[in-house]
C-alpha cells in the first residue's frame, strides 16, 4: 500500500505544481491530511440521498456521477479521470442530501479529504489553499460550459468538446454511457462519429 499511495500523491504533486508553487516540505505536510483509498468497479463513492462526505482526487481509474430520471434512467453529469477531482459540491458544502450519484467505472485508487481535513489542508500552508481555490474555480466553469453546452450548443459541438476533455475516454467507457452525457441517444451518437470520420 505504501507503494501505492506514494505514486498516488506523485500524481497530486504533479496536478498541485500546474497551479501553484509549492515546496516538497509543504506538500509532504498537506498529504497527511488525505485519506487514501481504493473502489472496485461498480462501487459507490455517493449514493443519491446521502451526505456527500468528500472532495476526491482520482490518482487511477475512472469515476462518473449521476442523476436518475422519473423513468430510471441515467443521466450523466460528468466523468473523471487520472487527475482530476470529483464530488458533488453542493452537497459537500450544504450538508445536505446529495441528488447525484458518483461510483466506479472501473477499478479505481483515490485520494480523499472530508470538511475537517480540508480545515487541517489550509493550515498545512498557503499554496494548498491557493491550489484548492483554483480546483473550485475549474470545477465551477466546467460546470457552467456544461450546462452552457446542454443547453445551445449542437449536439455534434458537444460530442468534439468531448473528445477535447475526454481525448482517450472512448476507449475506457460505454458509448451509450457517452452519449448519456452529450444528452443524445446512442443511434445519434454513432451518426455523428461516422459523419465526422468521413470528412476526415
Amino acid at each position: 500500500m505504501q507503494t501505492s499511495s506514494h505514486t498516488m500523491f506523485d500524481l497530486l504533486k504533479t496536478d498541485v505544481l500546474k497551479h501553484v508553487e509549492i515546496s516538497d516540505e509543504e506538500f509532504h505536510r498537506g498529504t497527511t491530511f488525505f485519506i487514501p483509498k481504493k473502489l472496485r468497479r461498480r462501487q459507490y463513492l455517493l449514493q443519491a440521498g446521502d451526505v456527500c462526505q468528500w472532495v476526491t482526487f482520482i490518482a487511477k481509474g475512472c469515476l462518473r456521477q449521476y442523476s436518475l430520471d422519473p423513468e430510471g434512467g441515467e443521466r450523466i453529469l460528468r466523468f473523471g479521470i487520472e487527475g482530476w477531482w470529483m464530488t458533488d459540491l453542493e452537497s459537500f458544502r450544504s450538508r445536505l442530501p446529495a441528488s447525484s450519484n458518483i461510483d466506479a467505472l472501473e477499478d479505481s485508487e483515490l485520494l480523499l479529504m472530508n470538511n475537517e481535513s480540508l480545515g487541517g489542508l489550509f493550515t498545512a500552508g498557503a499554496a494548498w489553499e491557493r491550489y484548492y481555490r483554483n480546483m473550485l474555480e475549474k470545477e465551477n466553469q466546467a460546470s457552467l460550459t456544461r450546462i452552457s453546452d446542454l443547453i445551445g450548443a449542437p449536439a455534434e459541438e458537444r460530442y468534439t468538446r468531448f473528445l477535447q476533455m475526454y481525448p482517450d475516454l472512448f476507449n475506457r467507457i460505454p458509448l451509450h454511457q457517452i452519449a448519456s452525457y452529450l444528452g443524445v441517444t446512442p443511434q445519434t451518437l454513432s451518426r455523428i462519429r461516422k459523419e465526422l470520420s468521413q470528412r476526415k
